[in-house]
């Protein structure tokens, strides 16, 4: 969600995927054809609420997907899932070793869904914070950021399935000071030989209707030796885009909220990945969402797949859940179902 949220909310094969697809100067019209990649973010990861001195259990404060998740979603036509952690979780001390026991579980969860041929996003749910303490002030420098990338970066780099999202939804920071970090964490990545993608999220928690007047014009500036990357934007429907509400306003709200979004990415010759959505389980709902998603699929330049807002065992009855309660499939998965790719990542062009 973009705003007012807490971490717990209601709350190719090495060429094919590493390497940055041809950009189109016009978007076809080709509504219905499912974008490359589409799948769910799976929640579980980010809970918790780390805090210093004290480090939350594994199985009773967070969770990672398992088997069984990604098997149910790519048997929806699902290849790619978006994977939220706490980055004091792996590195509870900046600059120092990621912690052995809680990387081996990532990694787990990773092979997971990598080995059955999908695509799995690395996200750091930490709206670019460390403890509370934003990512370029005084207490957590953007070498600090850097050096946390650096080190995941090198235990993923020989997986071509995994990409590494740099940050959930930086906020409240001067766009500036966020430039400064992604870059530098760019750079450690690329320093350590891994060729992956890179999405890279705006500031103003990522929002696709406000991320001009964000000032993430000033992105444009990331620097990407292998200039394999793509701008990672957020979406929700409801009156303050926040995702917190029950309720949508209108049933092409979706593609008006995208729409200035996509026409600066065209103008910029940049790609784009849409990493969290959703809508409740009402009609005006499916139809906003069809709405929404044909308009992607028509902006396919742009465009290169999405992760809905979210799945996960531990969500209980939250309004975007797609995750079944037992043999009860949830509204969403149909309204997803016509847009979902059928094509398994190993077998797509490059």
């Amino acid at each position: 969600m973009i705003v007012f949220r807490t971490i717990n909310r209601t709350l190719c094969l090495s060429i094919m995927l590493c390497a940055a697809p041809a950009f189109a100067s016009a978007a076809p019209d080709t509504p219905n054809t499912p974008l490359p990649y589409t799948g769910t973010n799976i929640s579980g990861g980010e809970f918790g609420h780390p805090k210093l001195g004290v480090a939350p259990v594994y199985g009773k404060k967070f969770i990672y997907p398992t088997e069984k998740e990604y098997r149910y979603f790519a048997s929806k036509g699902m290849n790619i899932f978006r994977i939220p952690f706490n980055w004091e979780i792996l590195q509870p001390d900046l600059q120092k070793e990621l912690v052995p026991a809680e990387l081996e579980r990532l990694k787990d969860a990773v092979e997971a869904g990598t080995g059955r041929g999908l695509v799995v996003i690395l996200d750091p749910h930490n709206y670019a914070r460390h403890y509370g303490r934003v990512i370029g002030g005084p207490d957590v420098s953007a070498a600090a950021f850097a050096d946390f990338w650096g080190r995941l970066a090198g235990t993923f780099k020989g997986n071509p399935r995994v990409w590494f999202g740099l940050m959930n939804e930086p906020n409240k920071m001067p766009t500036e000071q966020w430039l400064e970090a992604a870059n530098a964490a760019v750079a450690a990545i690329r320093k350590t030989g891994a060729k992956q993608r890179i999405l890279v999220p705006g500031n103003s928690w990522s929002g696709a209707h406000s991320w001009i007047k964000a000032g993430n014009d000033l992105l444009l500036q990331i620097r990407d030796p292998a200039n394999n990357y793509a701008f990672e934007a957020h979406q929700y429907l409801d009156s303050d885009s926040s995702g917190t509400h029950a309720e949508v306003v209108r049933s092409t709200i979706g593609s008006e909220r995208l729409r200035s979004f996509v026409a600066w990415c065209r103008k910029n010759r940049q790609q784009a990945f849409l990493g969290e959505f959703g809508v409740p389980p009402t009609e005006t709902g499916r139809v906003a969402l069809q709405d929404m998603l044909r308009s992607m699929e028509r902006d396919r330049d742009v465009w290169l797949g999405y992760t809905w807002w979210s799945a996960g065992a531990w969500w209980g009855d939250y309004m975007f859940s797609i995750s079944p309660k037992g043999a009860v499939e949830k509204p969403q998965i149909g309204y997803l179902q016509p847009h979902l790719q059928k094509t398994p990542v190993s077998a797509m062009a490059p």
